[in-house]
C-alpha cells in the first residue's frame, strides 16, 4: 500500500443524472448551432426520445478562479472553490438505466449484491470512532434513490461495515435508535440490551464461524453508544450564526411551496453537509449525501427529461451552496487536506433536446469532481468532444474504477490488494480494472 494523504470520504452523489453540460463542462458548439437538426455522425441508441435539435444550456457560464474555470450560474456558488477541485469531464457508463448506472457509481458494479465505496473503506481502514459508525449516509429527504439501501449494504463483506443511514430532517433521524414508549425507561432499555448482549454470546459461543452474529451483536454494542453520541453530532443549536448563513441553515422552521425551489433544496442539502462535516470531525470516515429521489413527479430528482431549468436549477444551487460550505468550512478547519470529496451521478444528458426543454440520458459521457485529500485543485482532465457527447478521445475514456482506485490511492490503499473472497472470486471494489489518475494527484 501506500503512505495515505487523506483518511476520510465524503461522496455527493446526484440521484437521477445530473447533467455535465448545464453545470461544468461549458460547450460553445451548442450555443452556436443551438435549434438546429443534431447530427451525431453515428447511430445513437437514446433511452427515449430525445435526439431533438442541438440545445444550448438555458444557464449562463462564466469563468470562476486563478485556473478561469467555466461553470453555469447554476452552480455559482461553487466558483469560489474551483482552484481547490479537480473536474473529471470524460467520465463513461456502461448503461443508461438508472438502477443499474446507479448500482455502478456507488458500488463499482452494475448489478445488485456488491459493497458500496463507503462499506469497502470501512472494511480495509476500520473506525476512527467507537461511537459512531464507519459509514453514514444521509439520503435525501424526500426519499430514496434508485435501489435505496442496496447502494450503501455490505453485501458479502461483514455486516457492520454497511451504511447506516440518517434523515436529519426527520423528528426520528435514525430509526430504532431510541424507544419511543411511555412504559420504557432508560434503566429498562440499558436491561434489555444487556440481556440481549448476554442471550447473543452465548449463541455465538455454539457458532464460532458465522460472522453474521458478531455484526449484530456490534451494531447492538454501537447503537447503545449513538445513543448519546448520535444527538450531540446531529444537534446545530451550537453552531455560531455566520456557519449556519454560510450552509443556508438559518431559517429554520421556514415552510416551502410544493413546487421544487430554490429556498428549500439550499436548506435541506446544505443541513446534510453540515452535519456531514460534524460527523466527519467525531470520526466517521465516510459520508454519502444524496441529492434526488426515485422517479418522483413532478421532478424532486436530476432526471431532466421535460424541463432542464425548471428541475436542475433549484437541486443545483442547492447543491453548489451546501458544497461550496463544506470545501470552505473544512479548509478553514484544516481538514480538507485529509477529507476527499466526490461528486458523482449516475450519467449524464444528451446535447440535443427531449421535447422541447429537457434532455434525454446520456451514459456516453458525464463529469466528476473531486476536492481535498491530496487532489490537485485548479484541474480540468479529460475533456469530452464539443458536444458532450462522447469523450473526445474515445480510446481512453475514465470509469468508475479509475475515481475509486484514485481515492483509494489517497487513502493509502492499492486497489489490487484490498480484495474479499466471495463465491471462490478475490473481489475487489475496482473488479479487475483500475488505474490511479495520475494526473489528479498533488
Amino acid at each position: 500500500h501506500y503512505p495515505a494523504r487523506a483518511t476520510r470520504v465524503v461522496q455527493l452523489f446526484m440521484g437521477g443524472a445530473a447533467s455535465h453540460i448545464d453545470l461544468f463542462d461549458h460547450k460553445p458548439a451548442l450555443e452556436k448551432h443551438h435549434g438546429e437538426t443534431s447530427d451525431f455522425g453515428e447511430h445513437v441508441e437514446a433511452f427515449q426520445n430525445g435526439l431533438g435539435p442541438w440545445m444550448k444550456s438555458p444557464f449562463k457560464f462564466s469563468p470562476y478562479g486563478q485556473c478561469g474555470k467555466l461553470i453555469s450560474e447554476a452552480v455559482a456558488p461553487l466558483g469560489e472553490c474551483v482552484d481547490d477541485m479537480a473536474f473529471v469531464h470524460n467520465m463513461i457508463g456502461k448503461t443508461g438505466v438508472h438502477s443499474q448506472a446507479t448500482y455502478l457509481q456507488a458500488t463499482g458494479f452494475q448489478d445488485p449484491g456488491f459493497p458500496g465505496m463507503g462499506a469497502w473503506i470501512s472494511y480495509g481502514l476500520g473506525s476512527l470512532s467507537d461511537n459512531l459508525p464507519t459509514f453514514v449516509v444521509l439520503p435525501d429527504h424526500r426519499g430514496f434513490a434508485s435501489n435505496g439501501p442496496k447502494n450503501w449494504s455490505s453485501a458479502f463483506l461483514p455486516t457492520h461495515t454497511q451504511g447506516t443511514a440518517i434523515f436529519p430532517q426527520r423528528e426520528n433521524p435514525i430509526e430504532d435508535l431510541l424507544p419511543h414508549s411511555d412504559f420504557v425507561t432508560q434503566e429498562s432499555d440499558r436491561a434489555g440490551l444487556a440481556l440481549l448482549n448476554r442471550l447473543n454470546r452465548s449463541y455465538q459461543e455454539q457458532r464460532p464461524d458465522d460472522s453474521r452474529l458478531e455484526a449484530r451483536i456490534r451494531s447492538y454494542e454501537l447503537a447503545a453508544k449513538m445513543q448519546l453520541s448520535a444527538p450531540e453530532a446531529l444537534d446545530l443549536s451550537g453552531e455560531p450564526d455566520h456557519i449556519m448563513k454560510m450552509y443556508g441553515v438559518d431559517t429554520p422552521g421556514k415552510t416551502y411551496p410544493d413546487e421544487i425551489n430554490v429556498p428549500e433544496e439550499i436548506e435541506y442539502f446544505g443541513r446534510k453537509c453540515l452535519i456531514a462535516r460534524r460527523l466527519l470531525e467525531r470520526g466517521v470516515r465516510f459520508v454519502q449525501i444524496w441529492s434526488g429521489n426515485d422517479n418522483s413527479f413532478p421532478r424532486r430528482n436530476w432526471d431532466s427529461h421535460e424541463d432542464i431549468e425548471r428541475d436542475h436549477k433549484p437541486l443545483a444551487y442547492g447543491m453548489a451552496v451546501g458544497a461550496a460550505a463544506l470545501i470552505k468550512d473544512l479548509k478553514q478547519r484544516g481538514l480538507l487536506n485529509e477529507t476527499i470529496i466526490l461528486w458523482t451521478t449516475e450519467f449524464g444528458r444528451m446535447p440535443s433536446t427531449q421535447g422541447s426543454k429537457g434532455r434525454d440520458h446520456n451514459p456516453y459521457v458525464f463529469t466528476n469532481w473531486l476536492c481535498g485529500g491530496g487532489i490537485r485543485g485548479g484541474t480540468s482532465y479529460g475533456p469530452s468532444d464539443d458536444w458532450g457527447y462522447k469523450p473526445l478521445d474515445r480510446s481512453n475514456p475514465t470509469q468508475v474504477y479509475d475515481i475509486h482506485a484514485t481515492i483509494l490511492h489517497q487513502l493509502g490503499i492499492n486497489h489490487e490488494r484490498l480484495t474479499f473472497r466471495s463465491n471462490g472470486i478475490d473481489r475487489r471494489l475496482t473488479d479487475v480494472h483500475g488505474h490511479v489518475i495520475k494526473d489528479l494527484v498533488a
